[in-house]
């Protein structure tokens, strides 16, 4: 599934999202969706969202 559209993003959703302090490394950040925070419909770096651990980025892979 593709993290650039906001239509495969729900609550509770397990993703990986670029959290904002890691841009540089790249490193990505596993967890649960608490809140979607794009209200745009399609972003091309990704939707951004808030995990339940509270850690803000843009979700590049969605997990099954």
């Amino acid at each position: 599934m593709d993290g650039r559209e906001r239509r495969n993003i729900k609550v509770g959703t397990k993703v990986a999202i670029l959290a904002h302090q890691d841009i540089r490394t790249g490193n990505l950040t596993h967890g649960v969706v608490k809140e979607v925070l794009s209200s745009e419909d399609f972003h091309l770096k990704g939707i951004e969202c808030k995990l339940k651990t509270g850690q803000v980025g843009r979700v590049k892979t969605i997990k099954l």
